[in-house]
């Protein structure tokens, strides 16, 4: 029939506006959703770190019943994998994997003697910078 216009079949797609909205909801959901999921990987390397650090202490703490020392600051953590030389009762590796790196992949800092006990063990936290409220600490 002349003069009729055509309907919108529903190959017709979306309408411009239509796209701006999805994309304005779509924006709005990831500004309130994003800071909370980073916020909850931040806390997560944390306690990697706490986790780890636990780990590593078990192990000195081992090295040190079967030696009768920790291993000071030049043998380092080291010396939980492969026997630093010379030492007839050392029975490791303490640790079956290696030395583990912090969650930001930087290696951890031991101190033997330490300033704050036996042996100081850190990570300088997210921030990189040791001596900073992230750092997580044998000792904190």
């Amino acid at each position: 029939m002349p003069g009729r216009s055509k309907k919108p079949g529903p190959e017709a797609g979306w309408s411009l506006i239509e796209l701006i909205v999805v994309l304005v909801i779509l924006g709005l959901l990831a500004a309130v959703v994003g800071p909370k999921v980073y916020d909850k990987l931040a806390r997560s390397k944390d306690q990697i770190a706490i986790i780890q650090v636990g780990e590593l202490e078990q192990a000195l703490n081992l090295f040190a019943f079967e030696i009768g020392r920790y291993p000071d600051t030049s043998e380092g953590l080291q010396a939980l994998v492969q026997n630093p030389g010379g030492i007839d009762t050392w029975k490791g590796p303490y640790l079956t994997k290696g030395v583990p790196r912090d969650p930001w992949d930087r290696p951890y800092t031991y101190l033997c003697p330490g300033q704050h006990g036996d042996f100081d063990l850190c990570s300088a936290g997210a921030d990189g910078t040791e001596g900073t409220d992230d750092d997580i600490c044998n000792w904190k």
